[in-house]
């Protein structure tokens, strides 16, 4: 995994990445047109030029944006063009300002296209291009049409909304008779808002008490994490949250001490010590995102002609570390969540998927 930069890298365009006459010709014959004024110039003179906007650093969308790029650089090799992020790729560490000004150092670039990567990250870049012809193409974004994007012609891309009333069954698979479950996540993130409801309404129908807990800040989710486990909490509930994503590694540790068995909405989480994650596979999501951009630029095609793609969630991951050190055992977990799952696997605690 590269290392990523805080807000942004930018070389301003260097020459001898842009002298090369042969990529312009590859760029003439490999791609018919593409989303923008600015587009067609940078199209045809030295490659597209591909913004990308991540939200945070974290392990689920850090493999979004190397898989992104790594399709990006096989769809060039194929098409025989040239897509440049390199100069044009920021994280906004989850600050609001830095997306801002992201938004706004694109635009004034004349990037073809925005890959904006959370609904954060999406919801700025589409109110930064809103005077220009640049489209936008979002990565993760659980759910669209909360998010207000559908109907409108500049915007598409990809979903990772989570099924949660599959990761309820697998709760119960493994806790049968449970009566307590706690919630953990950050009531500012978009993509936990319809899961929570819908976990919440799980709970309801099915007798079972619900103790929720917040947090914005790694610290402020640690302080969540003790009271769930002052309240006797053995089964904790988090959707594809950012904030608890970013902040797995500093309380998964914790969670293990008090016995409580974590359930989240992606296998980056469980990479990071959580029990289990279950939902898309990022790797599939990142290279379907990349194929949109060049459907868009290469193929000419418009957002307004790409709906906003989903995927299966049929993916459980299993820690197997945290597993064994829970008192579980992988295997009768397994044959409990098959099915419920189209795959279970197996992983180990990392800080980052190789």
């Amino acid at each position: 995994m590269k290392k990523l930069n805080k807000i942004s890298r930018r070389s301003f365009l260097k020459a001898a990445a842009y002298s090369a006459a042969a990529l312009s010709a590859l760029a003439l014959t490999g791609c018919s047109g593409s989303a923008s004024t600015a587009g067609s110039a940078s199209g045809s003179e030295g490659g597209f030029k591909v913004g990308i906007v991540n939200y945070v650093d974290d392990a689920s969308l850090n493999q979004i944006v190397a898989s992104l790029e790594a399709r990006l650089d096989e769809i060039g090799a194929e098409k025989g063009v040239s897509f440049n992020y390199g100069d044009y790729y920021s994280n906004a560490q989850a600050d609001q300002s830095n997306l801002n000004q992201i938004g706004a150092d694109l635009v004034a670039d004349g990037v073809d296209v925005i890959v904006a990567v959370a609904t954060p990250t999406a919801v700025t870049m589409l109110n930064a291009v809103e005077d220009t012809e640049i489209p936008v193409v979002f990565a993760a974004v659980t759910d669209p049409a909360g998010a207000g994007f559908e109907g409108l012609d500049n915007i598409t891309g990809t979903s990772d909304a989570l099924d949660t009333h599959a990761i309820m069954n697998l709760i119960l698979a493994a806790n049968p008779g449970l009566d307590k479950m706690g919630l953990l996540y950050d009531l500012g993130q978009d993509s936990s808002t319809q899961a929570i409801a819908d976990a919440k309404a799980f709970c309801d129908e099915n007798g079972i008490e619900y103790i929720e807990k917040n947090g914005t800040t790694t610290a402020e989710v640690q302080m969540a994490v003790e009271a769930l486990a002052a309240a006797g909490v053995k089964v904790v509930f988090t959707p594809t949250d950012n904030t608890i994503m970013t902040a797995e590694l500093a309380i998964y540790e914790t969670m293990i001490e008090a016995g409580m068995q974590h359930y989240t909405g992606a296998d980056s989480f469980a990479l990071n010590g959580a029990l289990l994650g279950y939902g898309v596979d990022y790797v599939q999501l990142g290279e379907a995102t990349a194929d949109m951009v060049a459907e868009l630029l290469c193929d000419g095609k418009t957002p307004a002609e790409l709906p906003y793609r989903t995927f299966d969630n049929g993916i459980a991951t299993i820690n197997t570390e945290t597993c064994a050190a829970l008192g579980l055992d992988y295997d009768t977990l397994a044959v409990a969540f098959e099915p419920y799952c189209t795959e279970v696997q197996p992983i180990a605690t990392a800080e980052a998927f190789e």
